[in-house]
């Protein structure tokens, strides 16, 4: 910096600038766009899901489904009584 504060021009060589590629990052796993679980909705859709964003409603679907279910079950497990009373009490007499 220069003494009236100002920064100074800082120039950055980027590959638009230059036709050099030599300070990339390097692949080494072939990396998928799409998400395994994705491909398989519409694989096995049976047709009914043709695109990426339709497979990630039915995703979305399926997840709020799930957690309905599982909030029912657990909801009216907790409303109900399991205490059974107890049997009237026998009397055993020797003979």
């Amino acid at each position: 910096m220069n003494q009236n504060k100002e920064p100074s021009s800082i120039k950055f060589d980027t590959d638009a600038e230059s036709n050099t590629k030599s300070w990339q990052a390097v692949k080494y796993y072939h990396e998928t766009t799409t998400p395994k679980i994705i491909k398989w909705i519409i694989k096995y859709s049976g047709g009914l899901v043709k695109e990426e964003n339709q497979a990630n409603y039915v995703l979305l679907g399926f997840v709020v489904l799930a957690i309905v279910v599982s909030l029912f079950l657990f909801l009216r497990e907790r409303g109900e009584s399991k205490i059974l009373p107890l049997p009237p009490p026998t009397s055993f007499t020797e003979e």
